[in-house]
């Protein structure tokens, strides 16, 4: 597909009104079609694996060239067991049931009215994201397996592999007899295509907005489509005075370092005062496996190669192998300093005392709460969705991970036999 030569604006209209056609053509009943075409697009994705990598070897030069973070390029890189994950999450949203049509209640009204609520799509999905050209196939899956149409707009930094990700899929579409509008690609790297989306209210019933802090912003200031925000994870894991030390080590270890580059990694450590004991070799692990940490007084005693944390660290989304690590008053400190500095991504506790677990897990305001797991676990495939569009942080619609079933709304259907109102 050729870069959008018309005007933008003309463009994006076309786009949108070509969705939302498709959007309700999927609304009937297409399950049978829209599992086919998943099936078929696991299959061509794991074909086409290695064009698929080559025109991520693009992306990846173009990214050099840019000195994109160290964070960024890893997301961006696509290598052969990626492709290969990519594919087996299509084809674990393949596998799940139909999140349509379903009876979500049911009931008798006195006066002999049967009312039920049904699930059903949202309609046409705007996805804007960065730096992921995974997010392209799990969100056209996601869409796909929900029902709904989608316009996808990755950033510049993916596009030629997201480009390509996005014309298999619509391969799979034309195989499974499906409009190949359902779900399109915005062929364009002009920032002016994402303003467009923002406006389309006419066409576009939701923005989901996947990228950093100035991605997010400008889609919050600027949007008139309602929108299901993924934010920064900014991921406290708590230490107990409870917690069993060998479990603590191995947690905060995996929880920050298997990908620092993910939302889903612990930014800050925060320690009970009571277990200041389990601390040394914990971050003994951290600066063994290469991690920075940035520690309050307490911490910096433990250890002279930690930084001196500043205000802002408390703040921040590293992505990178950085870590803070704080000193609070047991599950209260912790759950106050999650209350100032959080994102209400995922929080997490590691203790064997059930009744201060209950507590962190009561109180802490957070689309994820964990005890005794780490942080990483914060994601779709994990859960058993398949796959993810993002983690809400929000508390409409949807919150934590979003998949297929998140991605649907429902309705009221009332039943009667000529009754009247009085």
């Amino acid at each position: 597909m050729a870069e959008i030569q018309v005007p933008i604006q003309a463009s994006m209209k076309a786009m949108g009104q070509a969705a939302k056609l498709a959007a309700d053509q999927l609304a009937d009943d297409t399950s049978t079609q829209r599992t086919l075409a998943l099936k078929i697009y696991a299959d061509l994705l794991i074909r086409q694996s290695a064009d698929i990598i080559a025109q991520n070897h693009q992306d990846l030069e173009r990214a050099k060239q840019k000195n994109m973070t160290p964070a960024l390029m890893d997301r961006l890189m696509l290598n052969p067991e990626r492709v290969r994950a990519m594919a087996k999450s299509v084809q674990a949203v393949a596998a799940q049931a139909d999140p349509l049509g379903k009876i979500l209640a049911l009931w008798d009204r006195p006066n002999g009215l049967r009312i039920e609520r049904i699930s059903v799509p949202l309609g046409v999905i705007g996805i804007i994201y960065e730096a992921r050209p995974n997010v392209t196939a799990d969100a056209a899956a996601l869409c796909l397996r929900s029902g709904n149409a989608a316009i996808l707009r990755c950033g510049s930094e993916s596009f030629a592999s997201s480009k390509l990700i996005h014309q298999i899929m619509q391969n799979a579409l034309l195989q499974a007899k499906l409009p190949i509008s359902a779900i399109q690609f915005v062929p364009t790297m002009d920032r002016a295509a994402v303003s467009e989306m923002l406006v389309m209210s006419e066409f576009i019933d939701l923005i989901i907005p996947r990228g950093g802090k100035s991605l997010v912003a400008k889609v919050q200031a600027e949007s008139r489509v309602p929108i299901l925000g993924h934010l920064e994870g900014l991921c406290h894991t708590y230490i107990d005075q409870a917690a069993d030390p060998v479990m603590a080590r191995q947690i905060v270890l995996n929880a920050k370092m298997r990908r620092t580059g993910i939302c889903g990694a612990t930014e800050t450590l925060l320690v009970d005062q009571a277990a200041l004991s389990m601390l040394p070799p914990i971050l003994e692990d951290l600066l063994q496996a290469g991690c920075e940490i940035r520690g309050d007084l307490p911490t910096q005693k433990l250890n002279r190669k930690i930084m001196a944390a500043t205000e802002e660290d408390w703040h921040t989304e590293y992505l990178a192998p950085i870590i803070s690590v704080r000193v609070v008053a047991g599950v209260a400190g912790a759950i106050d300093h999650i209350r100032q500095y959080g994102t209400r991504h995922t929080e997490a506790i590691i203790t064997e005392d059930q009744a201060t677990a209950d507590l962190f897990l009561r109180k802490v305001d957070a689309g994820i709460v964990m005890h005794n797991t780490s942080t990483q676990f914060a994601d779709g495939g994990e859960f058993g969705m398949g796959a993810e569009i993002g983690i809400s942080t929000g508390k409409l619609h949807a919150r934590g991970p979003v998949g297929a079933e998140q991605l649907t709304s429902y309705k009221y259907l009332v039943h009667g036999k000529g009754q009247l109102r009085p």
